[in-house]
């Protein structure tokens, strides 16, 4: 897997007003921490950030952070987003080597939903898990996970044992899991909800009876007093 590269410089200082000295430059603050060192404090171009951030893997792929001439291998944990322009505000990553383990989730993709028979004849495909917590060496995160859907029917599931781990690789949930389902088509759901609510008709009525059983209970009442 390709490494993200990122240029930073160091800062001085922390704080809310050195954050927004340094954001009102359209840049961002940032940390880097882990393996026993100090954490260093950094400030990144706020375009590379929001364009790493939003191609893809930005949190499952190892990256070069260049600080003053010197690299740092790290993989992002957290980013703080602002809550109306989604702008990266600070971002925190955690310094790896090629022997680092570490816990990541890790998104699931599906394929050959062309080939599936189930989706064919109107079934949806219902992800119960869109993502797999795994653990394995920083430098080894898989892209992405596959689940096959070719030749699965309506009321069919996957579960994680089907699912191809890299080699090394462990997952948190049971091997037993759902990861997906083909479920039946609306139309078909909302026309079993309409044959309940048919044959409910004299629940209803029932219901209508007791009230007014009670009406009359109530009357009696009032007539006696």
């Amino acid at each position: 897997m390709e490494k993200i590269q990122l240029q930073a410089q160091a800062r001085e200082g922390a704080g809310k007003g050195v954050a927004r000295a340094i954001r009102r430059e359209k840049q961002i603050p940032a940390v880097i921490y882990g393996d026993g060192k100090e954490p260093a404090l950094i400030i990144l171009e706020g375009k590379e950030v929001f364009k790493a951030l939003h191609s893809g893997g930005f949190f499952t792929q190892v990256c070069d952070i260049e600080v003053d001439g010197k690299k740092h291998l790290v993989l992002a944990r957290d980013v703080q987003l602002h809550p109306v322009t989604d702008q990266p505000l600070h971002a925190d990553f955690i310094r790896v080597t090629e022997k680092t383990k570490i816990w990541v989730n890790v998104p699931v993709h599906a394929i050959n939903e062309e080939d599936c028979p189930g989706l064919v004849r109107g079934g949806l495909l219902n992800m119960v898990m869109h993502e797999i917590e795994l653990f394995c060496r920083a430098t080894e995160i898989p892209e992405s996970l596959i689940i096959d859907l070719e030749g699965l029917e309506i009321g069919d599931s996957i579960q994680l044992n089907a699912v191809k781990l890299p080699e090394g690789v462990e997952a948190s949930a049971d091997m037993d899991a759902t990861v997906a389902t083909i479920a039946a088509p609306a139309a078909v759901r909302s026309a079993g909800k309409g044959e309940e609510g048919e044959e409910g008709e004299e629940g209803v009525e029932g219901e209508e009876s007791a009230e007014g059983e009670a009406e009359t209970a109530e009357g009696g009442e009032g007539d006696s007093e």
